[in-house]
């Protein structure tokens, strides 16, 4: 059971607003208060905390449960919201996104 409801961080949110627009809490600090709220309310957890790193292709691909020739074909066909880095000649993604990418498409399963 949560004990956090979507409804409590809506009104959260309504309060922390003007704090943020005052200048008292910093844009990205209030994004990332509301949401592990949000993620509390829903999953009864908050965000495990990630390590910012690039990744290969195989990493990204394992990550999102697919193989590299299916991640390749997905990519040229712009089946992913995240971008790729070119680090001189190689190819790296930045984990955070792939992350936020699988959590986005979680939630919009979720709501189907």
């Amino acid at each position: 059971m949560n004990n956090i409801r979507l409804k409590t961080v809506k009104l959260i949110s309504r309060f922390i607003k003007p704090l943020q627009e005052e200048g008292l809490i910093a844009v990205p600090e209030m994004n990332e208060i509301l949401s592990q709220l949000k993620h509390l309310a829903e999953k009864g957890t908050t965000i495990p905390p990630i390590v910012p790193k690039l990744i290969d292709q195989s990493e990204a691909a394992g990550m999102l449960g697919v193989g590299l020739s299916n991640f390749k074909k997905l990519e040229k066909e712009g089946a992913f919201s995240f971008q790729r880095k070119m680090v001189g000649s190689a190819v790296r993604y930045r984990n955070i996104d792939v992350v936020k990418f699988l959590m986005a498409n979680e939630s919009n399963n979720n709501q189907e």
